[in-house]
């Protein structure tokens, strides 16, 4: 059985034993060292280092608090231990050991992503296999070239050709006959969409056909197209039209769970874009949402734009949503605690110290080093000079003393307008740390204000002597 050591701080060492005591007895053998710090918050790997010696190790494995910092892959050559971090709140310690294996994999999906580049009339056929790349980083695995009407696309066949030398998979879009069998006979492994008045289409090229209604409503079209497709053998997707909120979104939703009802085992498309580009809401909660109905829909396919500056992640966020809604499906639980890059502005838990806790740590320090926390009430700053408190970063500037100290005050300003955003939204801070934004944004380097602090005070030295 596995023996785990639990590295902690004197105020949170009776919780710690509380939340093991309550773990499976058969779980692993474990046990508790506090190594002479109130707070566990303070602990570095620099002085778990000083404080245990190899020779004293024999455990399998050493978890230390959530919010230590340090070199733990160095920590653990010098112990010859694996050295981990646990959760940064005690609460989710369960959780740490019963359900990591859950969210280990998430890179299964089984609903393929058309992402269409709608003005690829508009676009070099360089420009397009630029937007298409940038698409498939996203998780696009089929790029759909968006035809517009009345507008010529002269380089249509180039494109195609070009997309698919490059590896793409390829759709055209487009409501013109001559197009679509342009496109296919360039080699386009899909066609959008035929309706009953151009089925035709099907028989002239190799194309995999998108099947639609010939108006959103007549369903009976659409089942006779399905229809005919299944007599022949041929691969199709079916597509009943997804209609935006709040003009028909809930009957179209209808519609399609009709569609699946009638024809269990088709392909089915579902194109989201009718509902995250038409409305001014942020797209990452909607995608979600949205895909989870495909999920329960067994859809093989969403069809997504990315116009629209709030939808500049919108192939991203379906990305995710889909291996996370696959995995909920196959593991039968909910889609809760199994990825956090869904939750972009809020968290789950974003105040972890109370009060307590935090003038608990300010009374430990004793350099002038200013130190940035945050809970529900507000802001808190505090070195070996005191503890200060404000919901508003302006009220600390004149009691940190910085007027002199020009590039202290330009990090204390970033940190505390971090701290601000974080305490407003309800996200976790961490001094020295980019906020998370999930999915929204790209994750920034860790540290990277303290990687930067040297530059920047050389340069504002360099700026005074000019």
């Amino acid at each position: 059985m596995e023996k785990v050591l639990f590295l902690t701080g004197r105020l949170a060492e009776a919780s710690l034993r509380r939340v093991l005591s309550g773990l499976s007895p058969n779980s692993f053998e474990w046990e508790i060292m506090e190594i002479g710090l109130q707070v566990a918050a303070l602990m570095t790997t620099d002085m778990i280092g000083r404080r245990i010696k190899k020779e004293h190790v024999g455990f399998d494995r050493i978890i230390v608090p959530g919010r230590c910092r340090g070199d733990l892959e160095k920590l653990s050559k010098e112990l010859g231990v694996p050295v981990v971090k646990g959760p940064e709140e005690l609460k989710d310690l369960p959780k740490f050991f019963n359900a990591k294996p859950m969210v280990s994999d998430l890179s299964k999906f089984d609903i393929l992503i058309f992402a269409e580049i709608v003005d690829a009339t508009q676009l070099s056929v360089e420009d397009i296999l630029k937007k298409a790349e940038k698409f498939r980083s996203f998780g696009a695995n089929v790029i759909d070239l968006g035809c517009l009407p009345a507008t010529e696309f002269d380089h249509l066949e180039d494109a195609v050709m070009a997309l698919k030398e490059e590896k793409f998979l390829v759709s055209v879009d487009s409501l013109n006959s001559k197009e679509l069998i342009r496109g296919g006979l360039a080699g386009a492994d899909y066609l959008l969409s035929l309706t009953p008045q151009n089925l035709w289409v099907a028989n002239e090229v190799d194309s995999v056909p998108i099947l639609i209604p010939s108006d959103p409503e007549n369903e009976e079209s659409l089942f006779k197209s399905v229809e005919l497709l299944m007599r022949q053998g041929r691969k199709f997707f079916a597509d009943s039209i997804l209609d935006p909120i709040p003009f028909g979104c809930l009957k179209s939703l209808c519609r399609f769970q009709r569609l699946r009802d009638m024809f269990p085992s088709i392909d089915i498309m579902v194109g989201v874009g009718n509902i995250t580009e038409l409305m001014d809401t942020d797209t990452n909660g909607v995608n979600s949402l949205l895909v989870g109905l495909c999920t329960e829909l067994n859809v093989s396919a969403v069809l997504t734009t990315q116009v629209g500056d709030h939808a500049r992640r919108a192939i991203k966020e379906i990305d995710i949503a889909r291996k996370v809604m696959f995995a909920s499906r196959t593991q039968q639980t909910l889609p809760k605690n199994l990825n956090s890059e869904l939750l972009t502005i809020h968290e789950k838990k974003p105040f972890l110290d109370s009060e307590k806790e935090i003038k608990t740590i300010a009374k430990s320090v004793k350099d002038p080093n200013f130190r940035i926390q945050i809970n529900e009430k507000g802001l808190y700053v505090y070195n070996r000079d005191g503890l200060r408190f404000a919901t508003d970063p302006f009220s600390f500037y004149e009691n940190l003393g910085l007027e002199n100290d020009s590039s202290h005050a330009f990090y204390m300003g970033v940190e505390l307008a971090r701290a601000e955003v974080a305490w407003r939204l309800g996200k976790r801070y961490s001094q020295d740390k980019g906020l998370e934004w999930g999915v929204a944004a790209d994750t920034r380097e860790e540290n990277y204000l303290t990687h930067s602090m040297p530059k920047i005070k050389r340069k504002i030295r360099n700026l005074k002597k000019r």
